[in-house]
């Protein structure tokens, strides 16, 4: 299904379906299409909403993790979500993390793959290099164990961003406040049932950081997926969207 991008109150976002909300958070690099097996399997008994993190737009000064989280936040106010379960991928975990450390009250359960928050190898061990379209596409690949599923138009995707001197400045910004900003001294205090789904051979956000995500949160489940890297939700979403319905009915309220 295409997903139809709404616009209210300087908020751009996607919100299919109804029922408790279900918040999907988007990695550095993420892109609405990242989310379509998600959407097209929990929409039908979910509220799905997807905010688009203003990751290139945000004034510099602000573009960090606090600055997303602060924008979650707004938004969340805005839209007067409550009881959600929240699911980050990569970034979009670190700030899912974030948001539910300050505002556990509101969060209902917390979904995170290949989250970053303890450690990660940002675009595979380097930043974005400007104006090369085969070393894009080869990061690109890298975030896939298929190199097949970096489809054409993703790697397009991503090299037109880059090319932008400000949003470069941006991503460098952002991902260098996530390496700052750990959160394993923080970790214990999420009380709310978590699911950690991985790849197997996640590159970026090694399947050791699932591990200690795992020993670090109290109420955690640990699914990983083989043959399958940083986005599982796009290599494989039919395993992804299974192991998520499993954990939901499991803890459904």
């Amino acid at each position: 299904m295409a997903l139809n991008v709404k616009e209210e109150g300087g908020f751009k976002y996607v919100d299919e379906g109804s029922g408790q909300v279900l918040m999907l958070l988007h990695g550095l690099f993420g892109a609405l299409s990242n989310w379509e097996g998600v959407v097209n399997r929990f929409s039908r008994h979910f509220r799905v909403v997807i905010p688009m993190l203003p990751i290139y737009e945000m004034p510099i000064k602000e573009a960090g993790l606090e600055g997303l989280q602060k924008f979650v936040e707004d938004f969340v106010n805005l839209k007067k979500l409550d009881r959600m379960v929240i699911m980050g991928n990569s970034l979009g975990g670190h700030v899912a993390l974030l948001y539910t450390l300050h505002n556990g009250t509101k969060v209902d359960k917390l979904i995170l793959t290949g989250s970053s928050g303890l450690f990660e190898n940002a675009m595979g061990g380097s930043y974005p290099r400007r104006g090369s379209y085969d070393y894009i596409r080869e990061r690109v690949a890298y975030t896939f164990y298929d190199p097949a599923v970096a489809s054409k138009e993703l790697v397009d995707e991503v090299f037109e961003t880059t090319k932008s001197i400000p949003k470069c400045m941006r991503i460098v910004a952002i991902a260098k406040s996530a390496q700052r900003n750990n959160l394993a001294n923080d970790l214990p205090n999420i009380k709310v049932p978590t699911l950690l789904v991985w790849g197997l051979n996640d590159t970026i956000t090694p399947p050791m950081v699932a591990y200690e995500f795992n020993r670090l949160i109290p109420n955690t489940e640990l699914r990983f997926i083989d043959r399958c890297c940083h986005a599982p939700m796009m290599e494989h979403p039919e395993v992804f969207n299974e192991v998520v319905e499993q954990f939901l009915t499991r803890n459904a309220a």
